[in-house]
């Protein structure tokens, strides 16, 4: 286990020119003090691994030093293969050269992996977008993407969520990185000129009215990462939906199947908060929904096992669908 973290420390070195301690001990799920022994043992062993002292210090490799192990073994090699996707490679038009870095991964395998590409293929496929939609690949992709890369600003004009009379706004943007979420493409990015911090925000790439590559390039934020700030956005989005407010009484089987009608996280965030129970051991809940008819359609599928008792307007709804269900089926 130890040489396996000793050959990963090399590789980790040999791709950035200078690390921490804490940056190794965190890609490698170790203390620092055993980043220390480490290389010390390295360098024992011959590899030039050099520490520098002081508080913008940490740990390089001396004299252009590359390591030989760069064999991949069967998982490794599967893994790599299965991490391409080859829908979203071929809308950012990087599909020619994903094919060629794949031939290339190919060539360079041992005689007995080289069945690893069409092993992978057989068994695995993904299809990212949802159901009952046909993809669309935005037409202004490809300007985000070379963008992206190529750290340019873009001048860009968006059309606001809502569309109608709204003006599109003309904005000048900083492209960080690309996100496809459910077959949808969306560009984090920073708009320039505000006269302080970047504020990065999320576009939905669809929206983009146009957008040109400008010859300027800006400078990342060197404190951005990409999933984190993706995955508290789209949590702060999923939140800012839920602007409904119902008042449920619940049977024991309502309850069990209210995660899965509605919003999943919401429907348990109000179960947990310790419901009134009534003689007839129904619970009362308050749950967020996104609005009245999202709720009054996913409500519907808990038939008697739930009673909306608020807003009124919505319990109303119900009663009336329950006439016209009598009416029908008698």
């Amino acid at each position: 286990m130890r040489a396996a973290r000793l050959i990963k420390m090399v590789l980790l070195l040999q791709s950035r020119p200078l690390m921490t301690a804490a940056q190794l001990a965190g890609e490698l799920d170790v203390s620092e003090r055993t980043i220390t022994r480490d290389a010390q043992a390295l360098s024992e062993a011959g590899v030039p691994v050099y520490a520098d002292r002081g508080r913008s210090g940490g740990y390089r490799l001396v004299g252009g030093y590359r390591t030989g192990l760069t064999g991949l073994a069967r998982g490794e090699a599967e893994a790599l293969f299965l991490s391409g996707v080859p829908g979203a490679l071929r809308e950012l038009g990087l599909a020619d050269a994903a094919s060629a870095a794949r031939l290339k991964v190919a060539a360079a395998l041992m005689p007995s992996l080289r069945d690893t590409p069409e092993a992978v293929a057989r068994r695995f496929h993904l299809d990212a977008p949802g159901w009952y939609r046909e993809p669309q690949t935005p037409e202004l992709l490809p300007v985000l993407a070379e963008a992206v890369w190529a750290d340019r600003l873009i001048s860009a004009v968006y059309a606001r969520p809502g569309g109608g009379d709204t003006p599109a706004a003309e904005r000048e943007l900083a492209p960080y990185g690309l996100v496809l979420k459910a077959g949808v493409w969306y560009a984090c990015a920073a708009a320039t000129g505000s006269g302080g911090d970047a504020k990065f925000r999320v576009y939905r790439i669809d929206r983009f009215v146009s957008a040109a590559l400008l010859e300027e390039r800006f400078r990342r934020d060197p404190d951005f990462e990409l999933a984190p700030f993706w995955q508290e956005r789209s949590a702060e989005f999923a939140r800012s939906l839920l602007r409904y407010e119902v008042t449920l009484r619940l049977t024991k089987a309502g309850a069990a199947r209210l995660p899965h009608v509605t919003d999943r996280a919401s429907a348990e965030e109000s179960l947990a908060a310790t419901p009134a129970q009534d003689a007839e051991g129904r619970l009362t809940v308050t749950l967020a929904m996104e609005s009245e008819d999202v709720a009054f359609g996913q409500l519907l599928g808990l038939a008697a096992e739930a009673e909306v008792l608020a807003p009124d307007a919505l319990r109303a709804r119900f009663a009336e669908a329950a006439r016209a269900l009598t009416g029908l089926y008698g």
